[in-house]
């Protein structure tokens, strides 16, 4: 991508390592913040870059081609909205939207316009879930039989959104990622408020595919320690990718006999940790965000794969409410 012609719209915690990378690849145009604290901060720590807090001087300016979105999750859909109309590919944070029809309204618009359209669901491009889909497309694990992902930590709360649409979006896209897209036929969720009324701090949501697949996800913001892990359990071996640990995926070639009686039995076998690079997955998702943007192609997490992701999240926030009533 020849020039700087991306502008990153929220410099905040994540918008910072994003403003990083952008600078660092040299595509970066300017920033729009509205916070002037946050803005004093980053004038200091990127002093050679340019910003602003009007969004007219970003959407009207002809030298802006993309947009990266780091804003609040409640804003997504309207900042969204408001760069597609103006002609501007955009990269926006998980979640696509806090509605399905919102994020259905996003993807129909970058459609018309002909604009990318790329959610920031930063695990697809890490290099160990990339490793461990080859695994899974190769039948180095058999037959998928059950996948759980546990993303727990004692960290922000947040008001204008529950723990599940925080911090499930990444667990949803890796699982239907490793299924081939396949969605759930059936979504049940069980959660627990306890710092803030009507906003889940825990929930454990299990899903059920026709392929016979299950999967459960529990996510928590009142955990004791940080653990970020998602388990596939297959019919030849099972794989852990734990991304708090220095060795980040890991092999289990355990395996069940049967006795003439039929009563299994576990033989189980040594771990084997499988070498992936070290790349940093947010470095890698821009670099293919730049890439799209010059080639055309449509991303790998595109707007569709953001829309899955939202029906899940829909799917298990209505079971949450039906339990709560």
């Amino acid at each position: 991508m020849s020039g700087k012609k991306i502008v990153l719209i929220g410099a905040g915690a994540w918008g910072k390592n994003h403003l990083k990378n952008l600078q660092n690849m040299g595509v970066l145009h300017s920033v729009l913040e509205t916070s002037a604290t946050v803005t004093a901060q980053r004038r200091k720590e990127f002093p050679e870059v340019a910003f602003t807090r009007e969004e007219g001087e970003i959407l009207d300016n002809e030298n802006v081609s993309a947009a990266v979105i780091c804003a609040p999750a409640a804003l997504h859909h309207e900042i969204a909205r408001k760069c597609l109309a103006a002609g501007k590919d955009v990269l926006v944070e998980k979640p696509l939207a806090l509605r399905y029809r919102e994020g259905k309204e996003l993807v129909a618009l970058a459609e018309r316009g002909k604009r990318i359209l790329m959610v920031g669901h930063v695990l697809q491009y890490h290099p160990a879930v990339v490793r461990l889909k080859e695994l899974v497309d190769d039948g180095d694990l058999g037959e998928i039989r059950y996948i759980y992902s546990n993303r727990l930590n004692i960290g922000k709360l947040r008001a204008e959104e529950n723990v599940w649409w925080s911090f499930a979006p990444h667990d949803i896209s890796l699982i239907l990622r490793l299924l081939d897209d396949e969605m759930p036929a059936r979504v049940a969720a069980f959660g627990g408020n306890y710092i803030n009324d009507g906003v889940a701090d825990t929930t454990l949501t299990n899903l059920d595919f026709v392929s016979g697949v299950k999967a459960h996800i529990f996510v928590s913001w009142l955990h004791p320690f940080k653990e970020q892990k998602l388990v596939v359990v297959g019919s030849r071996q099972m794989a852990v990718f734990d991304d708090v640990a220095a060795q980040k995926l890991t092999l289990f070639p355990h395996k069940v006999d049967f006795t003439p009686e039929r009563i299994p039995v576990v033989h189980k076998a040594e771990s084997v940790a499988v070498q992936t690079d070290a790349a940093e997955p947010l470095l890698q998702e821009l670099r293919h965000f730049v890439e799209c943007l010059d080639s055309r192609r449509t991303p790998l997490t595109d707007g569709k794969e953001g829309l899955r992701v939202l029906q899940v999240l829909e799917m298990a926030q209505k079971s949450l409410e039906e339990r709560s009533r």
